[in-house]
């Protein structure tokens, strides 16, 4: 851990304990400094629910906040000084401080940890640049828009010690169905997972989006950060509040394309049943053309697809399970019927996934789904925008994470970031 440890930090982790033993109230009772001091980068769409989970937890305290854009960064010290106002019984308060550039924002010395809303492309900067203030950190996901830039990011926060949690919260809620999917094929339910087929969007494409008159109140050059200079347009950053997942997610500039965003959900829960969130597959293979059938092949030769039936689709040797965040179904009802036996494995309890990373930053014990977990997720997403883009077969390793014998491959794992933004 870095040296940055602040006395709220220290009396938070301390008061860890007494929690365990005497329950949360013994936290609501206490003085405010022994709440998890935290601040909020980046504040759209996404953000406004993870923020109304954490103004729900009384042992969490939204310090800051920081966004690009005028309208939004008011918009969210709004939000956490009203709701703070109302536990109050003078009906004030005003203790949540505005940035515009996190950078700014990180050198508060009562921060104890981040949550990362950003855009995809500008997760790992910030990322990074809280870890070397030893900050814990949350951060949406997918993780990561290439795949060496992941790797940097996990083992830097390997290396200092930081509790990260990556937002894939299908690990967490909606109704336990991908939790009790993952532990019925641990325990062998389906017998020998045969084919895995995940059905999400279609990949990325080049920016090609008109130029727009920047607002303003937005800090354009900010939001770009590493990737590539254009202009404005308000596709990619969007004017004001706004109720919509904004469209950079289709550019590769910025994010991995429909194929990512859904993919670093359900990919996440295909590598968790498969035992493989610290490595992958070794084989990618595209199709001759169009925007699905990718084959991934693991070394045991597990087969898994991009494409088919939507959400996840696993096919053993003895059934198929289906599941998705509003289903969980099997071809044999006997599959899903039957409850677990004692010595069966479980998956980490958590049916909230920013309460896991709070209790996960008391205890210091990882959280449900680590950096190297998120980072290996995106990976795959990533794999497959890269067999797409080059239609032919590759070979990846997943531990030196590099395709063997491919200089155009490997060339993809990675980008110059823009003069300014470049990694240490």
């Amino acid at each position: 851990m870095s040296s940055h440890f602040s006395s709220s930090r220290r009396q938070f982790l301390t008061g860890a304990a007494a929690t365990a033993i005497f329950g949360p109230s013994i936290l609501r009772a206490a003085e405010a400094n022994s709440r998890l001091n935290v601040a909020f980068i980046g504040y759209g769409k996404r953000a406004y629910g993870v923020m109304g989970q954490a103004l729900r937890q009384a042992d969490l305290q939204i310090v800051a906040v920081c966004d690009v854009e005028g309208t939004r960064r008011a918009k969210a010290k709004e939000v956490v000084e009203k709701k703070y106002a109302e536990d109050t019984k003078s009906g004030k308060y005003s203790g949540c401080t505005a940035y515009v550039d996190y950078r700014e924002l990180l050198e508060k010395e009562d921060l104890d940890a981040v949550v990362i809303m950003t855009p995809d492309h500008m997760h790992v900067h910030p990322a990074l640049a809280a870890v070397e203030k030893g900050l814990d950190i949350y951060c949406e996901k997918p993780l990561t828009q290439n795949i060496a830039e992941g790797r940097l990011l996990a083992d830097a926060v390997k290396r200092n010690k930081i509790i990260f949690q990556t937002g894939s919260q299908q690990r967490s809620e909606f109704g336990n169905r991908f939790r009790t999917a993952v532990e019925m094929i641990w325990a062998g339910r389906i017998g020998k997972i045969k084919t895995i087929r995940i059905g999400v969007g279609e990949s990325p494409k080049p920016c090609d989006l008109p130029a727009e008159e920047k607002p303003d109140n937005v800090d354009w050059d900010l939001w770009l950060g590493p990737a590539p200079m254009r202009p404005y347009n308000e596709i990619l950053c969007p004017k004001g509040l706004h109720n919509h997942f904004p469209a950079f997610r289709h550019y590769e500039e910025y994010a991995g394309g429909k194929l990512a965003d859904m993919g670093a959900h359900h990919f996440d829960i295909a590598q968790w049943a498969l035992g493989m969130d610290g490595s992958g597959p070794v084989r990618v293979e595209p199709p001759a053309e169009g925007d699905s059938g990718l084959k991934f092949i693991y070394e045991n030769g597990v087969e898994m697809f991009h494409g088919g039936k939507s959400d996840c689709t696993f096919e053993g040797t003895e059934g198929t399970i289906w599941v998705g965040r509003g289903e969980l179904k099997s071809d044999s009802p006997d599959i899903l019927k039957q409850p677990l036996a004692d010595g069966d494995r479980r998956v980490q309890p958590s049916n909230n996934h920013l309460r896991n990373w709070i209790d996960a930053v008391k205890s210091r014990k990882d959280p449900i789904c680590t950096v190297e977990t998120g980072h290996r997720t995106a990976t795959v997403c990533h794999l497959a925008n890269i067999g797409y883009k080059l239609r032919r077969p590759l070979k990846w390793d997943p531990v030196k994470e590099r395709f063997a014998d491919d200089d155009e491959a490997n060339a993809l794992t990675t980008r110059k970031a823009r003069k300014g933004w470049e990694y240490a």
